[in-house]
């Protein structure tokens, strides 16, 4: 039975769905959405607000801009790619707090939430800021 727990709150430690991150962001909570694909990927279509960093070129120099404090919470195309995993291990390498979004950008389009870029769905719940 301990075993089970632990298991469970280490994937919630880790992992976030497509409906936490958006009350997250929507609450005005540190949590920014890092979109770990190619920059072609994140042009076309990404999470409105997310920020790009290709898991690849994650380093110290590439990443010193960053927000320490923040949660970052790493996705790609969703579950046929590990692109958000890769982020989100050279991230936690790096020193940031991380998540890795289950269902990438597919799953949150799924559950009905809008997207941004050249190909970007702009209906659908969107993330608002109250500020």
């Amino acid at each position: 039975m301990e075993d089970q727990i632990k298991h469970y709150e280490n994937k919630l430690a880790f992992e976030i769905d497509p409906s936490d991150l958006f009350d997250a962001l929507n609450n005005g909570e540190k949590v920014i959405a890092l979109d770990a694909r190619k920059a072609f990927g994140y042009e076309a279509e990404h999470i409105p607000g997310a920020i790009n960093i290709p898991h690849r070129e994650m380093t110290v120099e590439s990443t010193k801009h960053l927000d320490t404090e923040v949660l970052y919470v790493t996705y790609c195309d969703g579950i046929g790619c590990n692109a958000s995993t890769k982020g989100a291990l050279n991230m936690a390498k790096l020193g940031f707090k991380v998540k890795e979004l289950i269902g990438g950008i597919e799953w949150w389009k799924f559950d009905g939430y809008a997207t941004a870029g050249t190909k970007g769905k702009q209906s659908g719940l969107k993330i608002e800021c109250a500020c």
